[in-house]
């Protein structure tokens, strides 16, 4: 199912904007909006943390407010120094600033260990030596655990213990006292401190007792004043605990809200699955351009506002959001055909050869940069005797419809020449080798040639002048639109009929990347890493950061929309 994004431009408050409004009429949080982007270190970010960045620094901005940004790290099992330098990358090519509100859970790291110690005293927090099934056996029968009314000071004691490096990982664990019997089974007595023995990205080896993310979470809001702290939805269920420690704790509280997150077809963001895809080689890396990371799509071309635009036309909502990843695909040509220039490419070369034009001629063409912004100004192409022009544009039966070259038909050279094809040559396969060809000498672009008519239009490159370079055709990683989301029926061991998950990389598509040799206009040479541009009749590229001097390579981006035009294989 997909969820139709918005009309650009149609504003209307959400309903997140609505709980503000309500608050500042009501005078909580004295009108003050201060939001937080709180990541988890692990990885790289996905369109899914873009709508959640949108979401929290738009909101702040909206209300006057400001965002911070929290790294998430309780974890050092996971968490990267690289992974924290290319969130911050993300962020800012996004196009938002924290300015001088960076924080870390771990600077919290005493507090958040006081705050545990007080519970303790309060004889709301116990430590337990029971391993993590009995903890899950007891869970779901409801069942206390025998630890759990132990002595307050004996518990102070063991967590100074746990605290100092005394006890193994796994060994035992701090949990809350709440209710064994509560529906959420979150309330179940849940753990907050684990040990691990493990060095952290911040504190070094400070530290071998780690809290829990629901501990740390919502403490971490409230020692920040974070006003409104903005979930997605798989968190509403985490409210009911997230709002109890602070009341026990008698701090600051928060509001969390929880909007739906952003699925996309085609495509999955679980990080557990994006790592598992980079370590088996299907992709190359966190900002392979078949990845739904940031980064990725950064280096495939998509540009900041295409992402920015789709999220916000998009919108905010409790319902689940199935977006098709066309509208993100549309959002990307949409921003890149206003400001990218127009150049001509070659993907798959056949030559052309004017018969009677004069050799060793060469004309420079005027070509339009952009049609859509003059300022962009035009530039100079050459034109000689021998040309590429595309296989796909030449046949030999054409039918009916038929708008590009075949024997005894006219068509256009962008910028240049009508041209009549008179001949070919094939091999003895039948392959097409070469193509011939007369040219009007009076059908000069611009010039007046009413007599003579032409069905087509074809873009072209000169043999002589044309550069090589490296084009990498990505499609779409999965030919599935929803991978992760079908099951199997099997029968276990006692021949009981069961589902299990298919494995997504079922549905991996064999086409997601295809290379090719293409000849460019000369112009291409000095073209930057980073820099996108429209190929004429193609779609849009983006130069990659593999290049360099003598060797470019070019990102597909995006095709473009006509369906005539798309070079991916079927």
């Amino acid at each position: 199912m997909s969820h139709e994004i918005k009309e650009e431009g149609k504003e209307t408050l959400n309903f997140i904007e609505h709980i503000v409004e309500e608050h500042n009429k009501s005078g909580r949080f004295n009108q003050k909006v201060l939001t937080r982007f709180p990541p988890e270190p692990n990885g790289y970010l996905h369109i899914g943390h873009a709508k959640a960045i949108c979401v929290s620094f738009d909101l702040a901005e909206k209300y006057g407010g400001k965002t911070n940004l929290r790294f998430d790290d309780t974890n050092p099992s996971t968490e990267k120094t690289d992974f924290v330098n290319a969130i911050k990358e993300d962020i800012k090519w996004l196009g938002f600033d924290w300015e001088d509100r960076l924080y870390y859970t771990s600077d919290y790291f005493v507090q958040l260990y006081e705050y545990a110690v007080e519970l303790i005293k309060k004889g709301k927090a116990y430590i337990d030596f029971s391993s993590p099934e009995t903890m899950d056996y007891e869970k779901r029968l409801g069942r206390e655990s025998r630890f759990r009314d132990s002595d307050a000071e004996l518990n102070l004691f063991l967590f100074e213990q746990m605290k100092a490096g005394r006890f193994p990982d796994g060994f035992c664990a701090l949990r809350l006292k709440i209710d064994m019997q509560a529906d959420n089974w979150l309330m179940r007595d849940p753990l907050i401190y684990r040990v691990k023995h493990e060095s952290h990205h911040n504190t070094g080896n400070d530290w071998c007792l780690y809290p829990m993310y629901d501990w740390a979470h919502g403490l971490s809001d409230s020692i920040e004043g974070i006003t409104h702290s903005l979930c997605s939805l798989e968190f509403e269920v985490h409210r009911e605990l997230y709002d109890w420690c602070l009341i026990e704790l008698g701090v600051y509280q928060p509001q969390q809200i929880e909007f739906s997150r952003l699925n996309m077809s085609y495509t999955i963001t679980s990080k557990r699955k994006l790592k598992d895809l980079i370590e088996t080689g299907v992709v190359n890396g966190w900002d392979d351009p078949r990845m739904p990371t940031i980064s990725g799509m950064r280096r495939r071309g998509y540009t900041a506002n295409s992402i920015k635009n789709f999220i916000r036309r998009a919108g905010v909502s409790k319902r689940d959001q199935y977006i098709d990843l066309s509208s993100l695909e549309n959002c990307v040509r949409e921003d890149l055909n206003k400001s990218t220039p127009r150049v001509m490419g070659v993907l798959n070369p056949l030559k052309v050869v004017i018969t009677n034009y004069p050799e060793g001629q060469v004309e420079e063409m005027h070509l339009i940069n952009n049609p859509e912004d003059e300022s962009m100004g035009s530039r100079k192409v050459p034109f000689s005797r021998e040309l590429f022009i595309e296989q796909e544009d030449f046949t030999t039966e054409p039918h009916k419809k038929w708008r590009r070259l075949a024997p005894d038909r006219n068509v256009r050279f962008k910028g240049a020449y009508i041209l009549h094809c008179t001949g070919f040559k094939s091999s003895e396969s039948g392959a097409i080798e070469e193509v011939y060809c007369t040219y009007y000498e009076n059908s000069k672009s611009g010039s007046d040639i009413s007599e003579i008519k032409a069905k087509g239009t074809l873009h072209w490159v000169s043999v002589e002048h044309a550069i090589r370079a490296e084009v990498r055709i990505y499609d779409r990683l999965f030919t599935d639109p929803s991978p992760d989301g079908h099951k199997e029926s099997y029968r276990d061991e006692q021949g009981k009929k069961r589902k299990r998950a298919v494995d997504y990389k079922t549905f991996l598509n064999d086409e997601s990347l295809r290379t090719v040799s293409a000849c460019l206009e000369p112009g291409m040479t000095h073209a930057k890493e980073g820099e996108s541009f429209q190929f004429m009749r193609l779609g849009y590229f983006c130069v990659d950061k593999d290049s360099n001097p003598g060797n470019l390579v070019f990102n597909r981006t995006v095709a473009l929309k006509d369906s005539w035009a798309k070079i991916s294989k079927k």
